[in-house]
């Protein structure tokens, strides 16, 4: 008896099986049987457990049928949101308000937003000379601002196409990160931001990247050199813009910095969630 009893599930078996004879032999007597018991008992058993297989397939497979859904109904929103507000017209591709979209419902659904209602999405995918960030009310469907953005020295001069989550690196981060309080620094009104892509931007509070104004970011500074000023790491904006962005996306908005990069695509946390 004690080789039979290893673990838990052996005795459960055990005892079940002590239960099952006894009452087979309560019930009939005169036929009763050991061998043929067995055999009933290992039928039942074993039906049982392809039971529950065929139980845990199928909740698995409708489990991956309604993301399947939902990402089709995410889609769908996207695309019916980005023409009706023609952004194409403003040079924000479609792949990246897919993305800021799916983001965005994702984390909404999660509970991490407290603000719903504002979308901000920095295509890094388009040059620094271009009004790249885009301030949307996505309850109205409408276009709040439309500025221009720097991106980390590091990250690239006119085009931004490296980026990284590492302190010291003076680099963009992609990914979606959630904004926070306001403060008055050298920059005058920051907004902190919470990266909330782990292994992309998840740093940035370490890394204290915010959002700020700068002299730098101007149509000044493209017309004398040519090229758009770039920060630490920051997305940094025009000085007379942060007043009016800032109090509008602070305190819980999502806010998005894209680029068409494959592996954050395939890997981020908050996409693949």
């Amino acid at each position: 008896m004690k080789k039979l009893i290893h673990t838990p599930t052996k005795l459960c078996l055990l005892l079940a099986f002590c239960l099952y004879t006894a009452s087979s032999a309560i019930a009939s007597p005169v036929d009763y049987n050991d061998a043929d018991a067995i055999k009933k008992f290992v039928s039942y058993t074993v039906s049982a457990a392809a039971t529950v297989s065929r139980t845990a397939e199928e909740k698995a497979i409708a489990a991956r049928a309604a993301r399947q859904a939902e990402m089709r109904m995410i889609t769908a929103t996207a695309g019916s949101i980005y023409n009706e507000m023609d952004l194409e017209d403003s040079g924000l591709s479609r792949k990246a308000f897919e993305c800021a979209w799916t983001g965005y419902f994702k984390l909404k659904k999660r509970g991490i937003l407290r603000r719903t209602g504002i979308l901000t999405i920095c295509d890094f995918s388009q040059s620094s000379s271009n009004q790249r960030l885009y301030v949307i009310d996505v309850r109205n469907r409408r276009m709040l601002y439309r500025t221009y953005v720097a991106h980390g020295i590091n990250s690239g001069e006119e085009y931004a196409s490296s980026f990284s989550n590492k302190m010291e690196s003076c680099k963009s981060s992609l990914g979606f990160y959630v904004t926070t309080g306001t403060y008055t620094g050298m920059n005058g009104l920051s907004l902190r931001i919470e990266g909330v892509d782990k292994g992309f931007n998840d740093n940035a509070s370490r890394r204290s990247i915010v959002i700020h104004g700068a002299s730098y970011v101007s149509l000044r500074i493209l017309h004398k050199y040519g090229v758009m000023g770039t920060t630490y790491g920051c997305p940094a904006i025009p000085e007379e813009m942060s007043s009016q962005i800032i109090p509008v996306v602070k305190h819980g908005s999502c806010f998005f910095i894209y680029y068409p990069s494959k592996k954050y695509l395939a890997n981020s946390p908050v996409l693949n969630s």
